[in-house]
């Protein structure tokens, strides 16, 4: 037996079963044992112990000392009498399953885990207009906070735009896309995403991708939530390409993001086609703002764009060489001098000047 591991003392062939899909599902390993006697030996070490009311009679309990991290597990709820035995040996919890999933789920992954890194932060990116440019920019923003060394999640919000894994050029590689997920509200592993989702190696550091299907379903409200909560846990940047025809989903990303980019074309009626976006979105985002991208065909400045959208000024783009080939030959990585690179690390560091705006 590990002290690392919660201790399962749950003779219910049935409600084990349930408990250890639930364990898989934040990535935790267990301790199962067969009863109190066999669980005495790490009674006092294991982060959690989890039992079920088979377990909770048996007298054994009552030689073995008082803790903290003791939960009844039971479907559905305990009788009387089992609530009353669960408060003389000093449970602390009781969770019914299924109402309460989500609630054990969140338990074992504070142990898989341990306490959230924290930090992370959330950039959604929207286009201004169809055609902007949004998903390569959110991509390129992805790859450069990776190359920087930062813990980087891709999450693409675009059920119908054929997937992100497309701009990579990473269509065939393994890991799962979102019409392979159930993800419903509660907790997630981020460490459980890493190993199941597409990963990009960027220079010295790596990507992690979630990514939209060439058909199935795309992402749901609660499925955007947890995996939104599983990357700024660990610390990660989560940039998240957002569709213009925003649903369910994508108002969930702009609940919760950080600051929103909207890439906008430096043109006359892309300027009034994002002041259109800018307007839907300025109720709900916590802060926004418009990244340029030139070249400007009648020479537009970039405060004027940004005077036009009615958000201020992110980062000014000038266009990437060869950018339209490397899509189509999929082999996109920005130069590190590049402008897309250049741009995204300008969004990260106004992304990160929030965090430290909201700190002090």
């Amino acid at each position: 037996m590990s002290e690392d591991r919660p201790l399962v003392i749950v003779r219910d062939g049935a409600l084990l079963d349930d408990v250890l899909r639930l364990a898989a599902a934040a990535a935790c390993e267990l301790d199962c044992v067969p009863d109190v006697t066999a669980a005495s030996a790490n009674w006092m070490r294991a982060p959690l112990v989890v039992l079920d009311e088979q377990a909770l009679t048996s007298r054994e309990l009552d030689r073995l000392p008082r803790r903290g991290g003791v939960l009844l597990v039971g479907s559905p709820q305990p009788e009387s009498e089992a609530w009353q035995r669960a408060f003389t040996v000093g449970i602390e919890r009781v969770v019914c399953l299924p109402a309460e999933e989500s609630s054990l789920v969140a338990s074992f992954a504070d142990v898989a885990e341990g306490p959230g890194v924290g930090g992370g932060r959330v950039l959604g990116v929207i286009g201004g207009r169809g055609g902007a440019g949004a998903s390569v920019f959110a991509a390129s923003v992805a790859i450069e906070a990776a190359r920087a060394g930062r813990a980087a999640l891709l999450v693409d919000c675009d059920g119908i735009g054929g997937g992100i894994d497309l701009v990579l050029g990473a269509e065939h590689e393994a890991g799962l896309r979102w019409p392979d997920l159930t993800l419903n509200s509660g907790r997630v592993s981020m460490a459980a995403l890493r190993e199941a989702l597409l990963g990009v190696h960027c220079g010295s550091g790596s990507l992690v991708v979630l990514s939209c299907g060439r058909c199935g379903a795309g992402p749901t409200p609660d499925g955007i939530a947890a995996v939104l909560d599983a990357g700024t846990r660990a610390g990660c940047t989560v940039v998240c390409d957002l569709p213009r025809d925003l649903n369910a989903a994508g108002w969930q990303v702009i609940d919760l993001a950080d600051l929103v980019a909207v890439v906008v074309p430096a043109e006359v009626r892309a300027s009034a086609s994002a002041q259109r976006v800018v307007e839907r979105l300025a109720d709900r985002a916590r802060e926004l703002g418009v990244v340029v991208r030139g070249p400007a065909p009648d020479d537009l400045p970039a405060d004027a764009v940004a005077d036009a959208a009615g958000a201020r000024v992110l980062t000014v783009m000038r266009a990437e060489p060869r950018l339209g080939k490397a899509l189509d030959r999929g082999e996109f990585q920005p130069k590190p001098s590049g402008p897309l690179a250049a741009g995204a690390a300008e969004v990260l560091d106004a992304l990160f000047a929030e965090q430290a705006k909201a700190v002090a």
